[in-house]
């Protein structure tokens, strides 16, 4: 039996590392602790009270649903139709403002934007015509090369 055998507290100290935690480490996890179990704590009762208020509230909600839904039917669709007119509002000041402008003859700034923008929009349909162009040839080149090919 020339086996060598450690003991099992050297056999498990060789798995922990040479140095202990440091102290920032040490406070951080006394700090974080009790904080993190009050915290686990408090979302626990709050996941409770919010079971027991659901289930208090199941049975109104039950019998006052032929009001409730259509309640909330109205409110959501005038929330909606307050937003629509919000928009709807806003939009039109902002073309009011930009007519406003346009006539007194503040014309340096828009129309050369909409210029820029009409000579891009120019460009790119050139651009895209041509690249289409050249497809087409290609796929005619493909087709007749098939077609040549095919014949003999």
């Amino acid at each position: 039996m020339a086996e060598h055998q450690q003991h099992p507290a050297a056999t498990f100290k060789s798995f922990l590392p040479e140095k202990g935690p440091s102290t920032t480490q040490i406070l951080a996890v006394v700090t974080l602790l009790p904080i993190g179990g009050i915290l686990l704590t408090l979302s626990g009762i709050t996941l409770t009270g919010s079971f027991i208020g659901l289930a208090l509230a199941t049975p109104v909600f039950i019998i006052f649903s032929p009001v409730i839904v259509p309640a909330t039917i109205v409110v959501g669709l005038a929330v909606a139709g307050f937003l629509t007119s919000g928009a709807f509002g806003l939009t039109a000041l902002s073309s009011l403002s930009w007519i406003a402008n346009y006539i007194r003859g503040d014309r340096t700034t828009v129309p050369d934007h909409l210029d820029h923008a009409k000579r891009r929009m120019m460009d790119m349909g050139g651009y895209l015509g041509q690249r289409t162009k050249d497809m087409a040839q290609g796929v005619e080149g493909k087709a007749r090369a098939g077609h040549e090919g095919a014949r003999t």
